[in-house]
This record gives structure tokens, C-alpha cells and sequence, in this order.
């Protein structure tokens, strides 16, 4: 195969389709923004601490086995399954709760809470087991040729399951369960769709049983960037090009051809092929001026929550965390319903912090710990301004400090905050979403952005915002279905 393929963008979507090409004898060239590969998937090194940029942890482990094997490679990562999940700490509890796939050690946790725990858990998780199976290979796995071919696969699936695209999360769990506190902690998984529980289908379910059950959670020895560092690594040898510092702005067409695509500095780039991993949505708008994608267009659709990061680098060992944490306040259905559109920083915010160096002490020098915090936030169509990021990362160490029981302010060695506006400027994240389009149901599955674009036939998309949707497992899915396309229309005899 002596087709050139250019790749922009090269988060994990674009990576794993390069190794996917590659391997089929493409000759493979990739253009990226940033210094590095790696998009959301990259990592910053400072002080002497080593830090997780974005994603922490991940599920469906076996996509990455898939990946590998699919190019004729021995799985290169050492994978690190957590157990506990996580942790959870909800104000004025002192002792978090401790989120095991074991029910029996998960009913130990809840035995003064939730009554019956174990058994209905399994009630619980036995349904969204039936409606993910039931589901993956029709919604999940596949291309659509459009909203059609979408609705009819989609007439497969048992209508057993259709209540449950009619009411919320939170319904569904308070259908359950008793206990606010397991309802709350059941529901944290649609934050990772960008919605809360009370918006969120009650059909993602199926994400509890894929962090309970079907693979749990995982991260990698040496931290989540080996995962970039390792697929590079491939690549190379294979001798792929990268060139990085170079944003594509614009794109020169003939008729139905795209002649070449421009960067910043009025260099043009050529190929047969070309894959986008930047934004499905906003690229379409951006670069290639669609006006079914404009602006105006974009920000009525819904989008994920922005990030807000923090991360630091802490002299001592901190005892009272976990390497995944949760912490929460006792106004969960105010606050969520806050979340989404507000101009100013919550009060008490609510968390995430990882502590990489929980699992790999070699993140953070001898007798210290790294700190990465992820506050969920409004994205720059409701919170333009970001002026008091370090007003709103006062506040939430500050909290972290009282809830932990250690002085994090007086023990900083490195300090470093990312707002929205950041996350925005460094990846092409669109209005700072940090995950893309969001996955209600007007846009999941064949209503989402297509991997195919709809007037150059030699164009095509990866990544979070088109199929199979966000979070690493569903861009390495979604690298094989883009491959699948350029198979179908360029290798036919």
C-alpha cells in the first residue's frame, strides 16, 4: 500500500490509527498543535514531579489488547487494575467510602446505609450487564451511513430496554437503592459523560457495570503517558513523521479534492488521505467552514464540562488518600443543577484528586507526593472569564487541606493551575470542553458527528466528539471503525 494518510491531531485516536495503518502499509505522516503527542493524553513534568495531564484511569483494558494484537504486536503496557476503584468522601463523613467490584466487601462499606446492599447491587448490575451486551455491538462498535442506517440497527436492540432511554440516571437508581450516599456514588459516572444524573439517561447504567463487573478500572505502571510513549516508540520504527508545533488553519479545495491543508505559518500539507482528530464538530466549522457547524451552531449543542486542574507537587506522604479520590458536599442535586451554567466558582466545590504516586513512587521525588485536581466546571460559553482561577484553586486545596488533615499550602513545592481557557489554547478544546460533545440522546451513536465526512471522500475523523463517542477505550474503538472506512473505500480491487 503506497497511499500517504495525514494525520492532525495526535491524541489517542490519532495514534492508534497511525499503528492501525502503519501495519496495513500506509505511509503515515502526523501534524499536532502542541510540543508532544498525546493531546488530553499527556503529561507534565516539573519541579521533579511527573504528572497525568488529563485521563488518570481507564476501563475496557481489552481494547488496548485489541489494538496491539490487530498490529501484530505484544501488548507493550503493564496494566495495573485498582482495587479499591476509588474512594469517596463526602463532607462531615471523616472515613471515606471505599468502592470494591467485591459486593460482599461492598455491602460491608454501606451495612449502616443501604440494607441488602450486595443483593441489590447485583439486581442492579445484572440489568445493565443485559443492556451493555445488548447494546456494544450495535451502538458501540459500528459505522452509519446516517441516521437511517443508524435508527434501523438500533430497532435491534430487545425493546426491553427502551423505558430506560425515558427517565434519568438518578431515577433508575432511586429505583434501586435507599441511601442518597449510593445513589450519589452510583451516579458519578455520567459527570464522564459531561451531564449529571438527573439529564443522563437511565441507558448509562451500563457504565456501573463496566466499572463493577465487566473490567474495572485500570491504569498503567509508570504512569498513563507510557501509553503515548510506548505507541510513539512503534511508530518510529516504523518510520512515522511527526511534526509538532504546527496548528492546521485552513484548507485549500478543488471541486470535490482538498488540494492541501494549511498551517499557521502558510505551509501546506498533502496527502491521499487525511484523518482529523481535532474536534469532529469544530474542525468542520473552524477549518473547513461548514455552516450546518458554525459557532452560533456549535454552542447550541451539548457540550462537556470544562476542566479546571490543579496539580502539586507535596513534600511529605499524605496517609488519608487514596491513588483515586472523590470528594463531595451534602447538596448534590444543587449543585449539579449549578454545574453546567454558572458564571462563578462554586463555594464548596466539588473534586476529583489522583495520587499517582500512590502506585508509582517514581512521579514524585523521595518522601513526596503529586497531586492531580480535577474540578468540573462551566465551559467558556457560561464562564468566559477565568481571572480568579487562583482564587477558586485557593479554595479548593484549602478544603482538600481540612478534609485530609494535612497542610497542603505550607508543604507545596510545585504548584501548577490549567483553567479552561488553557485547556481551550493548548488542545483546540472547543469553549474548554474537556471531553467533547456530550452523549445525550440526540448525539450518540449515528447522530453523532460522522467519522466520514460528508463531501470529500478522502476525509475522515477520529476522536472524542464523532462515533463511538469519549474516553480511551472509545477512541481506540473508534481508530478501528475509522479504518474500517478507509478500507472500504480505498483498498477495493
Amino acid at each position: 500500500m503506497n497511499k500517504k494518510v495525514l494525520i492532525i491531531g495526535s491524541g489517542l485516536g490519532a495514534l492508534a490509527t497511525a499503528l492501525r495503518l502503519s501495519h496495513k502499509g500506509y505511509t503515515v505522516e502526523v501534524v499536532e498543535k502542541y510540543h508532544r503527542p498525546g493531546g488530553r493524553l499527556n503529561l507534565i513534568e516539573k519541579d521533579g514531579f511527573t504528572f497525568d495531564m488529563g485521563p488518570s484511569f481507564f476501563s475496557m483494558s481489552y481494547e488496548f489488547e485489541e489494538l496491539f494484537k490487530s498490529c501484530g504486536i505484544a501488548n507493550p503496557l503493564q496494566l495495573n487494575e485498582l482495587n479499591p476503584l476509588y474512594a469517596v468522601h463526602f463532607e462531615g463523613r471523616r472515613k471515606p467510602f471505599l468502592i470494591h467490584k467485591d459486593l460482599q466487601k461492598l455491602e460491608e462499606e454501606f451495612k449502616n446505609i443501604e440494607t441488602e446492599m450486595a443483593a441489590k447491587t447485583r439486581r442492579y448490575l445484572e440489568a445493565a450487564g443485559k443492556l451493555f451486551h445488548d447494546t456494544e455491538n450495535i451502538v458501540i462498535r459500528q459505522n452509519f451511513k446516517g441516521k437511517l442506517d443508524y435508527y434501523s440497527k438500533l430497532a435491534r436492540v430487545p425493546l426491553k430496554h427502551a423505558p430506560k432511554m425515558f427517565r434519568s440516571m438518578w431515577t433508575e437508581l432511586e429505583n434501586n437503592f435507599d441511601s442518597q450516599e449510593v445513589k450519589v456514588i452510583f451516579s458519578l459516572v455520567a459527570f464522564f459523560l459531561g451531564s449529571t444524573p438527573f439529564q443522563t439517561p437511565a441507558i448509562y447504567s451500563l457504565l456501573n457495570y463496566t466499572e463493577l463487573v465487566h473490567d474495572g478500572y485500570w491504569n498503567v505502571q509508570g504512569g498513563m503517558y507510557k501509553i503515548v510513549e510506548k505507541i510513539k516508540e512503534i511508530l518510529d520504527t516504523r518510520g512515522v513523521q511527526f511534526h509538532f508545533n504546527t496548528e492546521i488553519t485552513s484548507v485549500i479545495t478543488e471541486g470535490k479534492n482538498i488540494t492541501a491543508f494549511v498551517d499557521q505559518n502558510g505551509n501546506r500539507w498533502t496527502s491521499d488521505i487525511y484523518v482529523v482528530n481535532s474536534d469532529a464538530a469544530a474542525f468542520r466549522g473552524k477549518v473547513m467552514g461548514r455552516k450546518s457547524m458554525s459557532a452560533s451552531r456549535l454552542d447550541a449543542m451539548e457540550w462537556t464540562l470544562s476542566p479546571f486542574t490543579i496539580y502539586l507537587g507535596i513534600k511529605g506522604k499524605i496517609k488519608d488518600l487514596h491513588h483515586h479520590n472523590y470528594f463531595l458536599g451534602n447538596n448534590f442535586r444543587e449543585y449539579a443543577s449549578t454545574i453546567f451554567n454558572t458564571a462563578t466558582n462554586p463555594k464548596k466545590p466539588y473534586y476529583y484528586v489522583n495520587v499517582s504516586s500512590k502506585s508509582n513512587p517514581e512521579s514524585a521525588p523521595d518522601g513526596c507526593e503529586n497531586l492531580f485536581i480535577l474540578c468540573p466546571v462551566p465551559d467558556l460559553r457560561f464562564k468566559p472569564d477565568w481571572s480568579d482561577s487562583e482564587l477558586l484553586a485557593d479554595t479548593i486545596i484549602a478544603d482538600l487541606s481540612n478534609r485530609i488533615g494535612f497542610d497542603l499550602k505550607s508543604n507545596t513545592i510545585s504548584r501548577t493551575i490549567l483553567n479552561p481557557l488553557d485547556w481551550q489554547n493548548q488542545f483546540n478544546l472547543y469553549r474548554g470542553s474537556g471531553l467533547g460533545l456530550s452523549h445525550g440522546l440526540n448525539q450518540i451513536g449515528g447522530l453523532r458527528p460522522s467519522n466520514k465526512d460528508e463531501e470529500f471522500a478522502h476525509l475522515y475523523y477520529v476522536g472524542a466528539s464523532t462515533v463511538p463517542g469519549t474516553g480511551l477505550p472509545m477512541v481506540v474503538i473508534g481508530s478501528r471503525l475509522v479504518i474500517e472506512r478507509i478500507t472500504s473505500d480505498h483498498e477495493r480491487i
